[in-house]
Parts: C-alpha cells; structure tokens; sequence
C-alpha cells in the first residue's frame, strides 16, 4: 500500500500511533523506525509513546518478563533460535511481542496465517498459533483497518 496512493490510510495511521495507541518491544520498534515515508517519521517522532522499557514505572514490566520467560520455556520446541534457527516457525523478537499485548490485553497485529495442519505444529507455529494458545487476540492489518474505521 504505498504511501503516495493511500494518502488517507498512512495519515489516520500516523495519528493513531502518534496517539500512544500501539505498544512495540526494543526489538519491534528497531524494525518499525527503519519504515520509510510518513510513518516511519512519526514512529521515529513518538518512540516515548511506543517503545516500552523494563524498569520504566509506567507499566507492569515485572509481568511482561514473567510471561516472556514462561513462554519460552512453553514453546522451547519450536522457537527458531533455540533450533537451528529454523525457518517459517516463531522467534524470540515475535514471542516478545506476544508476551507484550498479553502483559498490556492487547491483540497482536501481523501480516502470518495460522498453520495449516496439526502435523506442522510440532516443529512450526506461527504468531497466530501462539496467540491463540495464549488467548491472544491476533488480527491482520487489513483487519485492523477496517475495526479503526480507516479507508481510503
């Protein structure tokens, strides 16, 4: 969706992050700034807002890590790092993430599918896997335009 065509949806997206409404990881948010165009000026612009650090008052960070941790002894099987880096399955950046919308009820917004079968599940599982084990709300970024109200 370049941001030349969708003028409208990049500018009510730049509000709704400058708002404070989306919370990132160290890890998420070093990716996100990398964003060209508009949004990636305003994600750069409202780092206070978004990117939450452990030790910062402000949230429950204590519970952030106690769910991190307890995932990845939970999903030790499948996490890329702790597997020879396997591919097209769960890494820690993305487990953090989870950990994080479930610290703060929060659902996670990605562009990854659920699995398609019971058999990959035992080697792979995909942001939406986890999220739905941990109770997670996982939406698409279509899915979240459309629950914003933000058309073109």
């Amino acid at each position: 969706m370049p941001e030349d065509i969708h003028t409208v949806l990049w500018s009510r997206l730049a509000t709704i992050v400058a708002d404070g409404k989306f919370a990132v990881t160290t890890e998420i948010y070093e990716e996100l700034a990398l964003l060209p165009g508009l949004i990636g000026d305003c994600i750069r612009g409202t780092k206070a807002n978004l990117q939450l650090e452990i030790e910062d008052a402000e949230w429950d960070w204590q519970t952030y890590l106690a769910h991190i941790e307890r995932m990845r002894q939970a999903y030790f099987d499948v996490i890329s790092e702790y597997n020879g880096n396997r591919k097209h399955t769960i890494g820690l950046t993305d487990l953090s993430i989870i950990a994080l919308a479930k610290t703060l009820a929060l659902p996670v917004i990605s562009s990854e599918r659920k699995l398609a079968t019971a058999q990959e599940s035992k080697k792979r599982q995909k942001i939406p896997d986890i999220c739905e084990r941990e109770g997670v709300p996982h939406i698409s970024f279509n899915e979240f335009l459309r629950k914003e109200g933000i058309t073109n």
